[in-house]
């Protein structure tokens, strides 16, 4: 059977990019991104776009949910602060040796969709236990569908949902087969999620942002956490932030390393969808391990 080759950010207008960048973080409607792009649908229909640049879980797939390496499952845990209750996937290595570091993953503005699971086994595979909350659980957790997420996404009530986070750090900092570490890694809604624990969380030992958005300059003050922040350069709406982020951070003397991906989108460790780069995700991700590696094993 011929393979199909998948598309990837250059197969696609620049212009139809930002427009899907604004439609996928709630600046426009489905029904005006539609309309907008209809003059770039050269033999493919507005819809056909749309369905181009949406995620494929199933092939972008790098870790099976039962994968004999790992143990993967949901797991409740106590918000009293935020909606109450919340859940998350937890999944562990198998084949371990002593207490391991534990890393926070935080989804994108879909909630716990499968992408998002795939990463936290992939934290597994590199011998983390990775916790992945769900923001959605209060509204019945994530429907299936990103257009649906999303929706459900904007009744969210921040200041909850960002407390149902900071439990999810404090179950982690307590797990019996955790070393008392935590990282956080997020990406985009999740990268903003980030930066905000590493305001809030002067315990925290590792803070990694995928194009989040920067805190207030404000509260830089307040990171005890080393960063590491990964940015796209075809990502103004983020990526123009990061100068006055990174002299607050220098005035605060904050560790921090920051890495901004040349010709890359935002989204672009996100391997099922066409903005996805395979280099920069990689290097991006290498530099992740590493960087847990040295903040959160014991010496």
């Amino acid at each position: 059977m011929m393979s199909v080759k998948r598309k990837t950010a250059d197969d696609f207008a620049p212009e139809v990019l930002k427009l899907f960048d604004k439609y996928v973080h709630g600046d426009i409607s489905r029904r005006d991104f539609l309309q907008s792009v209809t003059r770039f649908s050269v033999g493919v229909s507005a819809l056909g776009l749309l369905d181009a640049l949406s995620p494929d879980f199933a092939s972008a797939q790098q870790v099976a949910n039962n994968d004999p390496r790992i143990t993967a499952s949901y797991m409740e845990y106590p918000s009293p602060q935020g909606y109450g209750k919340s859940l998350g996937y937890l999944a562990l290595p198998v084949k371990t040796k002593g207490k391991l570091p534990t890393v926070l993953v935080v989804h994108e503005n879909r909630g716990l969709n499968p992408h998002i699971e795939d990463i936290t086994r992939r934290l597994a595979l590199d011998n983390f236990i990775a916790f992945a909350p769900d923001a959605l659980f209060p509204l019945g957790g994530y429907p299936g569908n990103e257009d649906a997420a999303r929706e459900l996404f904007s009744k969210l009530d921040q200041t909850k949902t960002k407390e149902d986070f900071i439990a999810a750090f404090d179950v982690l900092k307590k797990l019996p087969e955790g070393n008392g570490k935590v990282g956080v890694v997020g990406f985009c809604y999740g990268g903003g999620v980030a930066n905000f624990l590493a305001t809030r969380l002067p315990d925290l030992n590792a803070a990694v942002s995928f194009y989040g958005e920067q805190p207030p300059e404000g509260d830089a003050v307040r990171i005890k956490a080393p960063l590491l922040l990964h940015y796209a350069e075809q990502d103004e709406r983020i990526t123009s932030g990061w100068p006055k982020y990174e002299a607050a951070l220098k005035a605060a003397g904050v560790a921090y390393q920051a890495f901004v991906y040349p010709g890359v989108q935002h989204g672009f460790n996100n391997d099922t969808t066409p903005r996805y780069d395979e280099a920069a995700a990689k290097l991006a991700w290498q530099r992740t391990i590493s960087f847990f590696d040295i903040h959160l094993r014991s010496h």
